[in-house]
């Protein structure tokens, strides 16, 4: 009986020993689970933290993109984005062998202006003019550019002498439909633009300046003429492949 006893005694240490083991091992793996729930969170949770500062710095990055070629004042594209863009349209000219046109656009009697109602003003006056070009210049491909000071610039890919004018028609009718005031002006009381139109077909052997440099020549016999006009020119010769 004494024996029974010890054994049963025995028995009932080990169950207790191994009911305590199992509430140990039971204790250890809801740790684990937790610092495994803990952890999983916490890789989300900086995961998540790492795709939002990803995002904005992208989203900074496409700001100080779009900073870097928009002219502060006007809005437009300025002359940086207009350089880089008039060399893609050029040699896309030469590939495809089609037209090319650029409008030189030069407000009238500027300084007059800055002179008589002084630069704040004349700062919204280009302002406002920018505006113009933005609703004028909607077709897709063209581009409106501020080229510097008083002076704005148009390219025109595909276009035609004949469309080349009535765009510079338009800008021509947009300005003077705004009616800004421009009381120094020897041409008129409201501001006038002067626009020169260079049309052409690109060549290999054509400088990427030539065209711009023809619409701009061709803004002196539009000033000539009296200002608040349009002067035409094109570039000489044949479509590449003709």
């Amino acid at each position: 009986e004494y024996q029974d006893t010890n054994t049963i005694q025995e028995r009932i240490l080990l169950l207790l020993a191994g009911w305590r083991y199992s509430r140990h091992i039971q204790t250890e793996l809801e740790k684990q689970r937790g610092l495994r729930t803990e952890l999983t969170t916490a890789k989300e949770m900086l995961e998540h933290k790492v795709q939002q500062r990803t995002a904005e710095l992208e989203s900074v990055n496409r700001q100080l993109e779009t900073l870097s070629i928009t002219d502060e004042l006007t809005g437009l594209a300025n002359r940086r984005r207009f350089d880089s863009y008039w060399a893609e349209e050029w040699q896309r000219a030469m590939r495809q062998g089609t037209s090319l046109a650029v409008i030189m656009m030069d407000v009238d009697h500027f300084k007059n202006y800055n002179d008589h109602y002084g630069h704040p003003l004349g700062d919204e006056c280009l302002r406002q003019l920018g505006a113009l070009l933005q609703v004028t210049i909607r077709r897709a491909g063209e581009l409106a550019a501020r080229y510097g000071g008083e002076e704005f610039v148009v390219a025109l890919p595909g276009a035609t002498a004949q469309q080349a004018a009535e765009t510079a028609a338009a800008l021509l009718a947009a300005v003077e439909a705004a009616h800004i005031p421009h009381l120094a002006s020897p041409v008129s009381n409201i501001v006038t633009i002067s626009l020169g139109v260079a049309t052409g077909f690109p060549n290999a052997g054509d400088e990427r300046g030539r065209l711009i440099t023809l619409a701009d020549e061709a803004l002196y016999p539009a000033k000539h003429r009296g200002r608040n006009c349009i002067a035409m020119t094109e570039m000489t010769g044949a479509p590449p492949g003709t």
